[in-house]
């Protein structure tokens, strides 16, 4: 048993998305919309184990973003048998192996949706990261598994720096891997005949080939033939791709019979896309459901901006704003001169200036946005 058996059907979950899945917007989403699951930007095994700062700042999270799932990438079973223990011992729900990624950068490097084209490292970077929780829920030391003791340090330093917080029982995590249909072509069928042969707890499935990046419609269709296989194992498939609303998860879980979706895009900008959740499960079930789908004011639409940015600050973000713009951006739409006050939003530097942008903008119909507290 694991979490995800815990979970209520469909799940629906926050999609990883490298660059935008950071801690700060995690915690807004968690915050406002409460997705079933949330997984982080995928963090590379080898930067981890050497020490890197982007990578371990990445593996920060708030309690509030339970359950939370590390999602790891790379090519060295060996480094992932490492990092699998560093994700238990930082006290992870679960822990994700990114086969999905089309970046040129890491497919080249034989990792991310490239190991669709080699099915046996593939299989080999499972059975390392289950043999990870293994050995961590037995009991093995980060300091005796063959990592620098700078990384041991930063993983004790981490565990620390949650106090109140109850270490976790050593119990095993759930192992789960997230890809795509293929590389050049669809072998959705095939491909995902060979990860069952490693029984991970979940497989999540973009409806694109690496070739196709973001390109084009994701195919929901190829999804479901994947779905029909994985449903004759003890495995959860989930659907990914052009989810940009409720009602169209709606649609999509029920013509492919996934156990659930991740949510990408529809979340930009929007973390309240998940308090619809009780409606949307109520639809694939046909179950009654008469709380109605909420509005999102204006008003409140900014102030969650502003505490963005402030919450990004907060986590160390002041010499890298210009991370936060995109997302400043993606609040801004839908309303009168919204083009404009995102043209201002990638200009701004600091999150005073997200405060007085959005003032300006309430300021002849609402209350200013500075009534949040800091």
């Amino acid at each position: 048993m694991s979490f995800w058996d815990d979970l209520a059907q469909p799940i629906i979950g926050l999609s990883p998305m490298d660059g935008v899945t950071d801690p700060a917007f995690r915690f807004i989403v968690a915050s406002h919309g409460r997705p079933d699951v949330q997984v982080t930007e995928f963090i590379n095994v080898d930067e981890v184990c050497h020490g890197g700062d982007p990578a371990w700042s990445q593996l920060h999270y708030a309690e509030i973003e339970r359950p939370i799932v590390a999602q790891i990438y790379g090519a060295d079973p060996d480094k992932f048998y490492q990092v699998a223990q560093v994700v238990c011992e930082l006290g992870f729900d679960g822990v994700d192996i990114n086969m999905g990624c089309p970046s040129k950068n890491v497919s080249a490097r034989g990792c991310g949706a490239a190991l669709i084209k080699n099915p046996p490292l593939a299989k080999a970077i499972i059975r390392a990261v289950q043999a990870g929780v293994r050995d961590w829920a037995s009991g093995h030391r980060m300091d005796a598994i063959g990592l620098r003791p700078r990384v041991v340090h930063r993983v004790q330093a981490l565990a620390a720096g949650r106090p109140g917080v109850a270490p976790k029982p050593r119990l095993p995590i759930p192992v789960s891997v997230k890809t795509r249909l293929g590389y050049d072509s669809v072998v959705i069928e095939d491909w995902v005949a060979v990860l069952l042969e490693e029984r991970p707890a979940a497989i999540s499935i973009h409806g694109r080939t690496l070739a196709q990046m973001y390109r084009g419609q994701a195919d929901w269709e190829a999804i479901g033939r994947a779905a029909k296989l994985v449903r004759e194992t003890a495995t959860l498939v989930l659907g990914n791709g052009d989810v940009e609303s409720m009602a169209d998860l709606v649609g999509k879980v029920r013509s492919t019979h996934v156990h659930g979706a991740l949510v990408g895009r529809g979340a930009l900008g929007n973390p309240w896309i998940f308090r619809a959740k009780a409606w949307a499960r109520a639809q694939v079930n046909g179950s009654e459901h008469t709380e109605p789908l909420y509005d999102v004011p204006l008003q409140e639409r900014f102030r969650v901006a502003l505490e963005h940015a402030r919450y990004f600050e907060a986590l160390g973000g002041s010499s890298r704003f210009s991370s936060m713009r995109k997302h400043l951006g993606w609040y801004c739409s839908g309303f009168f001169k919204a083009a404009e006050v995102r043209s201002q939003m990638f200009r701004a530097t600091c999150s005073q200036d997200v405060e007085r942008i959005l003032d300006r903008v309430l300021v002849d119909v609402q209350e200013p946005v500075s009534g949040l507290p800091a």
